[in-house]
């Protein structure tokens, strides 16, 4: 009102303005400061509320505070004390995270196109061979905390261990092998060796997948190099022919043999037992002989003539007979005629 009593007395004071603007002026609420109380209320209410925040299922809430981190938040709604003392970091801890290695995909398509990286897709082989390794790692967060703290530059840092796992792994496998038969035990050594470098790290990564995209010869010496390839193939394909072969042939040989060792077998087993029986047959004679040996004696005689005269041809003389060998002649003749 003092203001208003003031401007009162200017305008009195004033003798050249006019009456009629004194009576059109509206005239002004008195003003009111706020409550400081009430806005410190408010302010305190903003800045509180300021401090919830929510974690998504696919996601690991962590809270800072004055930098340091001093606890983990699962999915849901949390609450942590407002900037400057505490902040979150949400970072999504299902998300799979793909980082290419020897090339780039320069774009997706169809038909998708692609760019060589030379300088990280020659690898040195165990055999000293230079070949072009072109793959794709796959990752994800499995510890937040580990990840927000411990690792500055991520994408390089698996980038870096993977060139480096792979370039080990590859430098104690032969050329042949990493071009051929080889390179599923390849992907699972290399995503072994480079989870243990990133655990050694403190990097809170998962590596869920290293996935060879292509592994061939330089351009420079292909043409070369396939026909190595197809004279090893030839070499294969005779090896495998003659094991074919062979797998065919020794089973008949020993069936043979087995057959006749077994027919020996038998053969030695009869010999064997006829040879008893010849003995005992012996010794059943000289058991008889010895009991009466004239008589056995002549029995042997006789029967060792039976066996013997059937199967000659015989001429009986009469020992009367003298000095003609007619009766010889004539007997030869038939003989002779038969």
């Amino acid at each position: 009102m003092a203001v208003f009593d003031k401007s009162n007395k200017n305008k009195q004071k004033n003798p050249w303005q006019r009456q009629s603007s004194d009576m059109n002026m509206p005239k002004l609420p008195p003003l009111k400061l706020p409550n400081l109380g009430v806005m410190a209320a408010v302010f305190l209410g903003f800045w509180l509320a300021s401090g919830i925040f929510m974690v998504g299922p696919d996601e690991q809430g962590v809270v800072r505070r004055f930098g340091k981190m001093v606890r983990q938040v699962g999915p849901g709604i949390s609450w942590h004390i407002p900037y400057p003392v505490e902040e979150v970091n949400i970072p999504k801890t299902t998300e799979v995270k793909r980082i290419e290695i020897g090339f780039r995909t320069i774009d997706p398509g169809p038909p998708a196109r692609y760019r060589d990286i030379l300088q990280e897709a020659l690898i040195l082989t165990a055999d000293e061979n230079i070949i072009s390794v072109q793959f794709v790692v796959q990752y994800r967060i499995k510890d937040a905390a580990s990840y927000l703290f411990n690792v500055r530059k991520v994408s390089a840092t698996v980038r870096s261990a993977s060139e480096a796992a792979m370039r080990e792994i590859i430098g104690q496998t032969d050329i042949d092998d990493a071009l051929t038969i080889a390179q599923s035990k390849i992907q699972d050594e290399v995503q072994q060796l480079l989870q243990q470098i990133l655990d050694q790290y403190k990097s809170g990564l998962k590596i869920n997948l290293v996935q060879l995209q292509e592994v061939k010869v330089p351009q420079e010496v292909l043409h070369a190099f396939e026909d190595v390839v197809n004279a090893k193939k030839d070499k294969k394909k005779l090896i495998n022919d003659a094991n074919g072969y062979r797998e065919d042939i020794l089973p008949k040989a020993r069936g043979k043999a087995a057959q006749i060792i077994l027919q020996a077998e038998a053969y030695q087993d009869k010999k064997v037992k006829h040879a008893l029986g010849e003995t005992q047959k012996f010794l059943d004679i000289l058991k008889e002989y010895s009991k009466a040996k004239e008589i056995t004696r002549k029995r042997l005689f006789l029967e060792t003539m039976e066996n013997i005269l059937p199967k000659m041809e015989k001429v009986i003389i009469d020992k009367d007979l003298k000095g003609s060998i007619l009766p010889l002649l004539q007997l030869d003749s038939k003989r002779q005629a038969k």
